[in-house]
């Protein structure tokens, strides 16, 4: 032969079900699957006060909802306010439901030696947004929201892939906290 992996191939006693194991968890993900909610009602979805700032959580790995790939969450930004400073691994798009403000984004650029270092540009990009547009954060871009309107609130949707977090690249970190909200 030309290969002699063929050799090879044959060698070792070991057998496994790894197939079959599939099998039984594919049918039990089904059955599992049928007791998720299919609608996730307003009142059903969570509210936090995070690092990050007031979120309502639209669908989450952690709720009941038959939603596989995506997190997506409700920020509000309060009139003159801001939220927190983070970077995470995942590209995220932000549609902006309510208000005006900018982002502020900061490209970070790795370098592998014997760990991974984040190097994170200096001067940030600002870009405007207002109501109807769609806010693009690269994968592992520093962000932070600011509402330029000091009279209205601001809200924004934002919607993540958890790839990465399933892959076991989970790598989000907070740099700045949003203010405490007052009265919460």
């Amino acid at each position: 032969m030309e290969h002699d992996e063929a050799k090879n191939f044959s060698k070792g006693k070991k057998t496994a079900r790894f197939y079959d194991q599939s099998l039984k968890e594919a049918q039990k993900q089904k059955k599992e699957d049928q007791k998720l909610q299919e609608v996730v009602r307003a009142k059903d979805m969570p509210w936090e006060n995070s690092r990050h700032g007031r979120l309502k959580h639209v669908v989450n790995e952690k709720m009941n909802a038959r939603v596989k790939t995506l997190d997506i969450y409700i920020q509000e930004i309060p009139a003159g306010g801001r939220s927190g400073k983070h970077r995470h691994m995942a590209e995220e798009y932000i549609f902006v439901l309510e208000g005006r403000g900018y982002d502020l984004h900061w490209d970070v650029n790795a370098r592998l030696e014997d760990k991974y270092y984040w190097e994170v540009d200096k001067e940030p990009k600002r870009c405007e947004w207002e109501a109807g547009d769609i806010i693009c954060v690269p994968v592992n871009t520093v962000h932070q929201h600011f509402n330029s309107d000091p009279y209205k609130p601001a809200r924004l949707i934002s919607g993540m892939n958890r790839i990465y977090k399933h892959m076991g690249f989970h790598d989000l970190e907070q740099i700045e906290d949003a203010p405490k909200i007052k009265g919460l």
